[in-house]
């Protein structure tokens, strides 16, 4: 009796590897966590009615970055980083970081961007930056988009694995090299790609703060003192809790919910 079966033996590739080593960083990392359902019945009404009346359409995933960027520019503790050992860095410029999916030869693969100076664009500015960089030169073999590498980071996509891992440790408490580098918060939409009623657990990586966008569901919602059904998002909040405490990170969030809940925005698009 043939035990195994039929199967398939793949190898496995740079951008996996690649994929281990963030994570494993982020597994070194003290996170702290933050599980939120949020009612966004009313945005996505907004972006109906603005299809509906072919005003500027605008794509819900950037709409939800454009909120993130804002809170943060409010929150600066969560747009920070360690410098050293008895600093911190607070920037002004909120960089997000965010993979984009894209087919290359039949296969999908993800490649990772960064929309710099996400709290100063509009919705709009923001969708149609994703949705040109879903058309940009991409390098397969390293993840990442022509454009936005440096010579340097080129040169490190391309360094054997040992040399990536000694950049990881001097990346650690670096955090003007983070911010240049890889932004300073990341952002991925897992339940954009289908069916995902969920929360997204991610890992964290090196980035200062990740937030995991999970499914939207209907659900029965108190609204005003009555019970409606209502559309709601998973969102997961990941931060480094040697940066930001329980405080800092309530803050935050309540003014995000606010944000997302009364359609950020979407008003002025």
């Amino acid at each position: 009796m043939d035990r195994l079966g039929k199967y398939e033996v793949r190898p496995f590739t740079r951008d996996r590897q690649n994929v281990v080593l963030v994570t494993t960083e982020g597994k070194r990392r003290r996170n702290a966590h933050a599980l939120l359902e949020v009612d966004v019945t009313r945005a996505r009404e907004i972006m109906k009615t603005m299809k509906v009346e072919k005003r500027e359409v605008v794509s819900f995933t950037g709409w939800v970055i454009k909120c993130i960027a804002q809170s943060a520019s409010e929150h600066k503790l969560l747009n920070a980083y360690r410098f050293g050992r008895q600093k911190l860095v607070l920037f002004d410029d909120v960089d997000i970081s965010i993979p984009i999916e894209r087919e290359i030869n039949g296969k999908q693969f993800i490649a990772g961007y960064i929309i710099r100076k996400a709290n100063e664009k509009s919705v709009g500015d923001i969708t149609q930056e994703i949705r040109g960089a879903q058309h940009k030169p991409v390098d397969a073999s390293l993840q990442a988009f022509d454009d936005q590498l440096t010579p340097f980071e080129r040169r490190f996509l391309h360094a054997p694995l040992f040399v990536k891992k000694l950049g990881l440790v001097l990346l650690r408490r670096n955090g003007l090299f983070k911010k240049e580098h890889i932004g300073t918060i990341g952002v991925t939409a897992i339940g954009m790609k289908g069916r995902f009623p969920g929360f997204v657990i991610g890992m964290g990586g090196p980035i200062g703060t990740f937030i995991g966008l999970g499914g939207i569901v209907q659900k029965p919602w108190v609204v005003e003192g009555r019970i409606l059904p209502r559309e709601i998002l998973h969102v997961t909040i990941h931060v480094d809790h040697d940066v930001v405490d329980g405080g800092p990170l309530a803050r935050f969030t309540d003014r995000l919910v606010e944000l997302l809940e009364t359609g950020f925005g979407l008003s002025s698009s």
